[in-house]
């Protein structure tokens, strides 16, 4: 059964030791190693989760960070077989997300965000809003964006259409990076990085599997997809040159959050233990209420290698 079939037939964290060590609302930093074997690391720098960015260095490539996201960063509302989060977009950000999955209902030349069949309360423009405001004042970091069109069928060239009246129309072009080839962590700090996940958007192609290796089953089941998950990190590691995605979320059996309360705690406890001591480049890792675990932060802290 696909993801909308599923869905027809259902009914801001601590920042303690985000990087490294410990302390309240303060993290340690340290230079993000070029490539499995750590270089020597910079005099740690301490930076609140709101800034763990800027604590790396602006050569450093988009494919060598680890990348705490959301799944279906809109969807809170519906019931528990359809809500996914549980914090919205702004209080996501606060708390170190850095990867959003939005999905669009193309509808009276707006987008509507929705899960399935279920509208969320949230517009587009709400998404954007909130992007700019965290950006604006957290200038060294920037957000990559999932764009997906959900719940309608309008084709690609209307649903380009759509998004074009949000960039120049609405005035949102500035706030976007929009080019087709993956930055630099420089390049894009204080922007929109955009994941281009229709045929007619601009921006990365999401999944181009050139660029990304993505590893989302959406409908395992948790004792299944757990060695998925730690299978992408692994092979993140051992084969370094692609932007990993590796999708912690799962809808098969029980709602999101049930999932979610299952995998969440041991994907933390790997990356925390012994296997996993210094691993970098992990890649974009989309999660369900990942705030209830802690899992962003432990993410983040993969970018030191400490």
């Amino acid at each position: 059964m696909d993801r909308r079939g599923f869905l027809k037939g259902a009914a801001a964290v601590s920042a303690a030791g985000v990087l490294a060590g410990t302390g309240s609302g303060q993290a340690t930093a340290a230079a993000l190693p070029t490539g499995r074997t750590a270089a020597r690391p910079r005099p740690a720098v301490s930076v609140p989760v709101q800034d763990w960015m800027s604590a790396l260095p602006d050569s450093t490539p988009m494919r060598r960070l680890s990348i705490p996201g959301t799944h279906d960063s809109g969807a809170r509302h519906g019931g528990p077989w359809v809500a996914c989060q549980n914090t919205t977009v702004a209080e996501q950000l606060t708390s170190g997300i850095r990867f959003l999955d939005v999905r669009c209902r193309a509808i009276d030349s707006v987008f509507a965000i929705h899960h399935g069949a279920f509208y969320q309360n949230l517009m587009f423009g709400d998404v954007l809003v909130a992007c700019r405001a965290f950006l604006q004042a957290h200038p060294s970091e920037t957000v990559l964006m999932r764009v997906k069109q959900e719940y309608s069928e309008e084709s690609a060239a209307e649903f380009r259409r759509i998004f074009d009246i949000y960039l120049d129309g609405k005035g949102w072009r500035s706030l976007f990076r929009l080019d087709g080839t993956l930055p630099s962590l420089g390049q894009a700090r204080g922007k929109v990085v955009l994941l281009a996940d229709s045929d007619g958007l601009p921006g990365v192609r999401y999944a181009d599997p050139q660029v990304f290796d993505v590893q989302d089953d959406y409908m395992a089941e948790p004792l299944r997809k757990y060695p998925l998950i730690e299978g992408q990190f692994r092979k993140a590691v051992r084969e370094p040159g692609k932007l990993f995605v590796n999708y912690v979320s799962t809808a098969a059996l029980l709602p999101p959050r049930s999932n979610a309360d299952r995998l969440n705690p041991k994907v933390k406890s790997f990356l925390d233990g012994g296997e996993a001591r210094g691993w970098t480049g992990l890649g974009i890792v989309p999660m369900d209420f990942p705030n209830e675990h802690g899992l962003a932060e432990t993410l983040i802290r993969h970018n030191t290698g400490g």
